[in-house]
């Protein structure tokens, strides 16, 4: 059995740590006025541009947050071209918590154009679907 204080210390973490699986995919995006946005399908990480990059103690970071019509590729199987993953910058995060807030409007992102094609070709048409119910 080894002796805990003949250990080293863990290395410094700089920033957040947030597991991918369990803090970010499948959480709803929100913009600053709690419009929905989409919900995140993946992520794309990179790693440090530094020569030090193949240090094994350098973490990769996130760079973007993917989202797409991935529905399909859920129930059949595969994976979606990556050409087909509309991308939120990482820099647009504010809070990253158990819903996933931005800090740009919706209809600034590419990510909401659905929902407001959604709104704007179908449910406009309905009546009272110009305005909030009394």
């Amino acid at each position: 059995m080894t002796d805990r204080r003949n250990l080293p210390a863990p290395p410094p973490v700089a920033g957040r740590v947030l597991d991918a699986g369990l803090d970010l995919l499948d959480r709803q995006i929100l913009d600053p006025k709690g419009v929905p946005v989409s919900t995140v399908d993946d992520v794309e990480l990179t790693t440090p541009d530094d020569p030090a990059h193949l240090d094994p103690q350098r973490a990769p970071v996130i760079s973007a947050l993917l989202t797409g019509p991935i529905l399909l590729t859920r129930v059949f199987g595969g994976r979606l071209p990556d050409s087909r993953f509309i991308r939120i910058p990482w820099a647009v995060v504010s809070d990253p918590d158990i819903v996933v807030r931005v800090g740009v409007d919706a209809d600034s992102l590419d990510a909401s154009w659905t929902e407001r094609w959604m709104r704007d070709h179908i449910i406009a048409r309905i009546p009272g679907g110009r305005h909030d119910p009394e």
